[in-house]
Order: structure tokens, then C-alpha cells, then sequence
């Protein structure tokens, strides 16, 4: 019996997604057809110059422009930030530096440490929980 193994195929949202790129930014093609695992790869490996625009300049999706800004999905929205960013906005948002993006960055920073903190503490306790195995 033979098995037929079919190309993985993804809609283009979630190519877009896996590149990184805002689809509304995308190419009608890109939008309006399916994309294969190896056309993806490819994308990937040799972006073509559209995708190299877009990653340069935009417009950014939401966790692109969050990353950008050094601030989580959530505190965009709380900033007001809804829509997809060109690269010159982020940059003129990071210049501007108001109040929001100063609290969104330093909540952002408490979360990381508290992260750290917390993975550590959990290393911690595996460790001793091993040694007390070991010492059986």
C-alpha cells in the first residue's frame, strides 16, 4: 500500500503570520491563493524584494510594532494603538517618547525580571527535589 503524502499548505494569514509581515501589506497574489510549507521556506530563505520592503519598512504587524517599542500586544492597545505602524511612525513614537510608551516599557521590564525570578526559583526547587531523590 502506498501512501500519498500531500504538500502542507497554510492560509495566507498564517504565512503572513510566520513571516512576519501585515497581510494587508502583501502582494493580491500572496493574499488570495494558499501557501505551501516550501514556498514558505523559500520566502523565507530568499525573500523576494516585496518582502524585504515590507520588512524594512512596513506597515508592521501589532507584535512586530510591540517588539519595535519594547512593549507587550496589550500595552499597544492600551496606548491606543490599533492599526499596523510603518517603520517612520515607530520611530517617531520612539522619539516623541510619551508618558504611555515610559510606563508600557517599564511595566514590560517588571515582567522580564519577574520572569527571570520566577525561572530561577523553579530551577531551584528541581535541583533540590533531585538531590533529596538522590539521597535515597
Amino acid at each position: 500500500m502506498k501512501s500519498h503524502q500531500t504538500a502542507q499548505t497554510m492560509k495566507p494569514a498564517t504565512a503572513a503570520k510566520k513571516l512576519g509581515v501585515y497581510l494587508e501589506a502583501t502582494p493580491a497574489e500572496f493574499r488570495e491563493g494558499v501557501v505551501s510549507r516550501a514556498e514558505l521556506n523559500a520566502l523565507q530563505n530568499e525573500p523576494p524584494q516585496w518582502l524585504q520592503d515590507l520588512r524594512r519598512n512596513g506597515p508592521h504587524p501589532r507584535p512586530v510594532v510591540a517588539a519595535k517599542l519594547g512593549i507587550s500586544i496589550s500595552g499597544l492597545a492600551r496606548g491606543g494603538i490599533t492599526e499596523a505602524l510603518t517603520t517612520e511612525q515607530i520611530e517617531a513614537l520612539k522619539a516623541e517618547n510619551p508618558e504611555w510608551l515610559q510606563k508600557e516599557r517599564s511595566t514590560q521590564a517588571e515582567v522580564r525580571k519577574e520572569s527571570v525570578r520566577i525561572k530561577q526559583k523553579h530551577a531551584e526547587e528541581a535541583q533540590r527535589a533531585a538531590e533529596r531523590s538522590g539521597d535515597r
